[in-house]
């Protein structure tokens, strides 16, 4: 096998040692067109998990990078004037020259013909290799000259970062914060070898151009920065090395190969440094191409085996990377949070680590941050909390409504009603839920009128009849838990008068439709009925249903009104540029295409009984190009709040069909953490919250004050006691099931 290697930096020579391995008879060559020494940047980091990786791969590789890393367990966040500290993390950094030198020395041991020097312009004179391997990094020419076979993006990111070295000795993975009169800059050092460290300066585009430095030559840099952190410094000089301000890229591409050619490391994907994993990743790459040649007849069915393997965990971490790298993006709107939240966001921003996993780690920190976060929930709502009470289990309150927890049962349409009727399925499905121990359990989305409905299987709030229904479950869960219960107002607009969900989702009926409404005439489906668009007359009778609605949610005993603007219902379809095409008063910017939902909410409220909170579900994203914007997010719950609104329920997309969501753990967190501390205002968070852990997270870091479970409520009814009883907390039962409190399950 003749394999031809482009770029001498960690993917390539570590593809190469690895695939000589694998074929010692293999003709390996590795172009570079730098020397072995040119290198951008210091040093590299490694968790420690991940040099056991390595080890499995070559050991003599693995022993020699162990041989020469220094090593830390800690990371020290210095934060207005405090340092707070995190231990048990296990990382080792190594000086990237080092690492450069290994490998090629490993490389020329086993046989691999090492070309530095070289710079390849002409690719024909790969044609007769049978494996080319782009390992050239962000800037791969090979990747560029086939761009449209990979299909690149790049996404260049709005803040500047330089990279610097320096002599003082870390010893921790060190952040610091520091602002002065051009704005916040974030430092991002490491020690990768004795006296001498990485030191990575991070600022937003507006910061960087008030100090002057938007053209800064290296000197300058040094200049300002030995100036602006001299203390931290201690007198030890910063070090340059290429060190200009420029944009992090995220590279992603559609295809990892093309014919005999396949994508490693940096060429193919990225991921911010602030997660510390470009080598790691571009090393486990060679691992996962070697083991596809091993494991495959041809070299066709290896390359789609590689990234088969190795796409999912690469894009796993880049969501994760993403969420860090704009955790530092916008670390302005964290500069206010106390320093123990401060510190516990910090830790968990790629959402990927979790309380538990800082726990294992660091038991005392999140010991500590438990009791500072119940001392600011007792302070806040004038209670005593027992000292043993994790995270979840605080109490919150809104107006005169007080929860017992933390945890809410998301509306999940039960497509069982007749006529918007609820039957028995409905009293066991939210009795169930309350009985299993949340603190607050929400209806599916029930509506307003027959016609609001989404199909004729869902539920209404219309008539006497519901009334009664409807305050049947709302008695047997006053009666019988202490969990309290919201009702979901909606009105489905253009995306009503379809098919049961197990029939066909968003399927018009076959027969039987009645009409339907929206912004604009703008049909859901292609195949979906064109709805009308409002007129003002319209738009005031279907006020005075929500009006009527919301009277009907009083006399049935609900504790908390939540009215419905998301997911391209019939208010969503006014509020997103995608849906809403008018030209009058309803249309246009924000505060125009927010005037008739919010018309909708200003009587609700005002026939609501002020004791009681109101809460408003939103779409914070439609997840397609022109949907709403970050901007008007804010302008709409910052509307909401000035008109009463005391919660908003964070959702995301379902706006247009052939949406682009981009999936994963928490996905949708970082909206209500974005609309919580931007505008000071409560929310809840939605989207793939699995686990206590995730939860107790959530909270601690100030994401959002209620967590909203669906899929993990319908598998188990009874998730918020379990999850107390995983923590060794005692939730109150119901009387009848007084013998389950000393009861210790055995799983066979």
């Amino acid at each position: 096998m003749k394999v031809s290697i482009i770029g001498g930096g960690p993917a390539g020579l570590y593809s190469g040692i690895l695939l000589k391995k694998l074929q010692p008879d293999a003709q390996i060559t590795v172009f570079e067109r730098n020397r072995l020494d040119d290198t951008f940047g210091f040093g590299v980091v490694f968790s420690d998990q991940t040099i056991e990786n390595y080890r499995d791969a070559d050991a003599f590789t693995s022993d020699e990078i162990t041989k020469n890393f220094v090593h830390w367990d800690d990371i020290h966040t210095f934060y207005k004037g405090t340092l707070h500290q995190s231990t048990g993390h296990g990382f080792a950094g190594l000086a990237r020259k080092t690492l450069l030198r290994i490998m090629a020395e490993r490389c020329e041991e086993l046989g691999v013909n090492l070309q530095f020097e070289t710079e390849i312009r002409d690719f024909s004179v790969l044609d007769d290799a049978d494996l080319c391997i782009a390992a050239d990094g962000v800037n791969s020419q090979l990747r560029t000259h086939y761009q449209e076979a990979f299909n690149t993006q790049i996404d260049w990111r709005p803040n500047r970062f330089v990279w610097l070295g320096t002599t003082f000795q870390y010893d921790a993975f060190t952040f610091y914060f520091k602002e002065n009169e051009h704005g916040l800059w974030r430092v991002h050092a490491y020690s990768y070898a004795p006296g001498q460290s990485t030191f990575i300066v991070e600022c937003t585009d507006e910061t960087l151009k008030r100090a002057g430095l938007e053209n800064a030559t290296e000197d300058q840099t040094i200049a300002y920065c030995s100036k602006l952190f001299s203390d931290e410094l201690a007198g030890h000089p910063l070090l340059k090395n290429r060190s200009l301000w420029r944009r992090f890229p995220v590279v992603r591409n559609e295809s990892w190969s093309h014919k005999n050619i396949v994508l490693l490391g940096d060429s193919a994907h990225t991921a911010h440094f602030s997660i510390g994993s470009g080598t790691k990743l571009a090393m486990e790459d060679a691992i996962a191409l070697t083991e596809a040649l091993r494991s495959e007849d041809s070299l066709s069915s290896a390359l789609k085996n590689y990234e088969q393997t190795r796409r999912p965990p690469v894009e796993s971490l880049q969501r994760a990377a993403q969420v860090s790298l704009e955790w530092f993006e916008n670390t302005e709107r964290y500069m206010d949070l106390e320093p123990a939240q401060f510190g516990f966001s910090l830790l968990t921003r790629s959402l990927r680590i979790t309380h538990d996993n800082l726990r294992l780690r660091d038991k005392d920190l999140v010991t500590n941050s438990d009791e500072w976060f119940r001392k600011q929930v007792a302070s806040r709502f004038s209670m005593d909390i027992r000292p043993d009470t994790p995270p979840m289990f605080t109490p919150f309150c809104l107006r005169e409504l007080k929860l017992e927890n933390r945890i809410v049962v998301s509306p999940m349409c039960q497509y069982s009603a007749k006529d918007g009727l609820i039957d028995d399925w409905h009293m066991v499905h939210l009795g169930s839920r309350a009985v299993g121990g949340a603190g607050l359990v929400m209806t599916e989305m029930t509506d307003v009128s027959k016609d609001a409905r989404i199909t004729p299987g869902c539920a209404g709030i219309y008539n006497e009849q519901h009334v009664e229904a409807w305050n049947r479950v709302t008695r047997f869960i006053h009666e019988n838990s202490f969990s309290k219960v919201g009702l979901q107002l909606a009105h489905a607009g253009p995306k009503g008068s379809t098919k049961l969900l197990w029939e066909g989702m968003d399927v018009p009926l076959d027969d039987g439709n009645w009409p339907i409404v929206a912004a604009s005439a703008i049909p859901y489906l292609p195949i979906s009925q064109v709805p009308k668009s409002l007129d003002k007359d319209e738009m005031k009778h279907i006020i005075s249903e929500f009006e009527q609605a919301t009277r009907n949610a009083d006399q049935a005993e609900f504790d908390l009104l939540e009215l419905h603007m998301a997911h391209g219902y019939l208010l969503a379809s006014f509020l997103s540029p995608l849906t809403n095409q008018r030209h009058d008063e309803f249309g246009g910017d924000i505060e125009n295409r927010a005037r008739f939902p919010l018309a909708v909410f200003d009587a609700m409220r005002r026939v609501w009984p002020e004791e009681k909170p109101m809460s408003v579900r939103i779409s914070a994203t439609d997840w397609y190009p022109g949907g709403i914007s970050e901007e008007d997010v804010l302008a709409l719950t910052q509307m909401l709040k000035e008109h009463g609104c005391d919660i908003i329920d964070v959702s995301a997309g379902q706006t247009v069909a052939d949406q682009k969501p981009v999936y994963g753990r928490l996905f949708q967190t970082p909206f209500s953490e974005l609309i919580r501390l931007h505008n000071d205002i409560p929310t809840m968070t939605v989207g793939n919250i699995s686990s206590y852990s995730d939860v107790n997270s959530i909270l601690l870091a100030g994401r959002a004050d209620l967590c909203v479970l669906a899929r993990a409520h319908l598998y188990d009814p009874y998730w918020t006691r379990h999850a107390a009883k995983a923590q060794n907390y005692d939730l109150r039962w119901p009387d009848q099931y007084s013998s389950l409190r000393r009861y210790k399950p055995r799983f066979e």
